[in-house]
């Protein structure tokens, strides 16, 4: 294991525990992303962890989005329990492969080395999102303090970029004396 593939796991094992925490009801319950209830934050976690899965394992699938879908887009009949349970299992499994691990995957500033992407920006994607599926469905919204300022570090130089539409929204001012977590999320467009 390396720091990358550590800072992964640490992330999905917390996402994991919050994603079974969700009680059935819950499901539906609207989330800090505009228009996503907290189902969609778990569909759009497991897209994300199916369509690397299949570049780092050179499935023919991964490029295949003539369907119209993309890529492990999951279904309106899948549970969203067992989604997660099944693409974060892939995930792990092409983690402990060394000669995957340095396969390159799509990243947005360019094909990127698996294991970068997993400790780097599948992390902080995940990272946020179990503060979004934890908010919608009143869980724990505690985030790692390292994860924090890693996703801070990483998005303040490209703030430009990441507020296209359909990435991040608008950037809030957090209130003063704001924890270094509030300050992230408020720059991420959400109010904690």
């Amino acid at each position: 294991m390396s720091e990358m593939t550590d800072r992964f796991e640490m992330v999905a094992a917390g996402f994991d525990q919050t994603v079974r925490a969700v009680p059935p009801q819950r499901w539906t319950a609207q989330s800090p992303c505009q228009g996503w209830t907290a189902r969609d934050v778990v569909g759009h976690v497991v897209r994300n962890y199916r369509s690397i899965a299949a570049e780092a394992a050179g499935d023919e699938a991964a490029g295949d989005e003539a369907a119209g879908d993309e890529v492990g887009e999951m279904g309106p009949d899948e549970d969203p329990v067992e989604a997660w349970s099944g693409a974060y299992a892939r995930m792990r499994e092409l983690a402990r492969d060394p000669e995957v691990l340095a396969r390159s995957v799509p990243g947005p500033g360019g094909p990127t080395p698996l294991e970068q992407a997993l400790g780097t920006l599948i992390s902080m994607d995940t990272h946020v999102h179990k503060w979004d599926l934890a908010r919608a469905v009143g869980g724990d919204e505690t985030l790692d303090p390292e994860v924090v300022a890693l996703t801070l570090q990483m998005l303040e130089p490209i703030d430009d970029m990441i507020r296209r539409p359909g990435v991040f929204g608008p950037r809030l001012e957090p209130p003063a004396g704001a924890d270094a977590q509030t300050r992230m999320l408020y720059f991420l467009g959400r109010r904690a």
